[in-house]
């Protein structure tokens, strides 16, 4: 979870960092999806939702 500071705007500093961290989720990520949780205009947690699939037999997908 990532949270930022009581003042709800981000620094410059705080932006970068979570900037950072969701491109850095993003690049790892194949199959998924990336949930940002905003409350009073902070973002307060990150979920990454990742997909495996499991291929059983030649045609299964």
């Amino acid at each position: 979870m990532i949270e930022q500071s009581e003042n709800p705007s981000a620094t410059a500093d705080e932006a970068q960092t979570i900037a950072s961290q969701i491109v850095s989720l993003l690049k790892n990520l194949r199959f998924g999806s990336i949930e940002i949780l905003v409350h009073e205009g902070r973002i307060v947690q990150i979920d990454r939702h990742e997909k495996f699939r499991i291929r059983t037999g030649p045609n299964k997908y």
